[in-house]
């Protein structure tokens, strides 16, 4: 019993191997996820930003297809489904450098609304791996014709910052969508992703259908977070809310901090706050805006 415990929370040696030339190794909540998936459980990993979630996600996916020939796969392996279309364009550029690395052989691809038509037309005829896509995308693979053939070996759908998709609109099109997809591969994995959850019991609850047991795997607690306000000095205007006035001292708060990452409500904030910050920005220090809350 405690080898076979051990082997659950291993990884082959060529995973191993590419942490280590990373000057990493595996976190727990990694190793963990790799456990449940092997036991056939689905999870809901809580972690931390910057604390490995995503490749915790798919580190699952990579190990199994890794050890799997290519003759042996049919359609699309793993599903990945993310509540923006830019977050599944830059996580499957990040997935790209393992994959790279190890010299997996092993595709992935995104597909949103802005993918070209060649690239889905191929994409549907010669399925990747992994797939990354949105609720809508999914919708719409839902109600094609050749759906059943194209999922009926799904093993794993990853949800990335589920907590920003299941009590919504577009959560519930998703919900009716990994029903479809249970029903066309009743062995699929479910596997949820997040930084922030009030209350897991209730994203369990929605991941599971109310039937299917949803574990759940926590990463450690991120750094104690260090608050400060920065009460401006400029004159405020009467109108407008673009923080114009105070952008010398959030400029002087960068400096200080040398690498940034700004968060604003709406996207034109985040373009007229790049606009301004970066006439200020002689230095060239690196600065990234978010358009959205601080917990997506």
């Amino acid at each position: 019993m405690a080898d076979a415990a051990a082997d659950s929370l291993s990884l082959p040696p060529r995973f191993d191997a590419w942490f280590a030339a990373q000057g990493w190794s595996p976190r727990p909540h990694q190793l963990e996820m790799v456990a449940r998936a092997r036991a056939g459980r689905d999870a809901l990993l809580i972690a931390p930003t910057g604390g490995g979630k995503t490749l915790a996600g798919f580190l699952p996916t990579l190990v199994e297809l890794a050890g799997r020939p290519r003759e042996g796969r049919r359609g699309v392996h793993t599903l990945y489904i993310s509540p923006l279309k830019a977050l599944a364009v830059d996580v499957e550029r990040n997935l790209a450098r393992p994959i790279r690395e190890m010299g997996l052989d092993i595709t992935a691809e995104s597909r949103t609304g802005d993918t070209g038509v060649a690239r889905r037309k191929r994409q549907k005829e010669r399925p990747p791996d992994i797939l990354l896509t949105t609720p809508e995308q999914l919708a719409l693979f839902c109600a094609w014709e050749g759906s059943r053939l194209y999922f009926e070996d799904l093993a794993c759908v990853v949800i990335d910052e589920i907590h920003a998709l299941h009590a919504s609109k577009r959560g519930d099109l998703l919900s009716l969508g990994l029903s479809r997809l249970s029903a066309l591969a009743p062995r699929l994995r479910r596997t949820g992703l997040s930084a922030t959850v009030d209350d897991p019991a209730v994203i369990q609850r929605w991941m599971g259908d109310g039937e299917r047991p949803v574990d759940l795997v926590r990463g450690p607690p991120g750094a104690t977070p260090q608050v400060d306000l920065l009460l401006s000095g400029g004159r405020t205007p009467w109108a407008g809310h673009t923080a114009q006035h105070a952008m010398a001292e959030v400029y002087a708060a960068i400096r200080a901090a040398r690498t940034t990452l700004v968060f604003v409500n709406t996207r034109f904030q985040a373009e007229f706050a790049f606009q301004e910050l970066w006439k200020l920005n002689e230095e060239n220090l690196p600065i990234a805006l978010h358009h959205g809350s601080l917990a997506a």
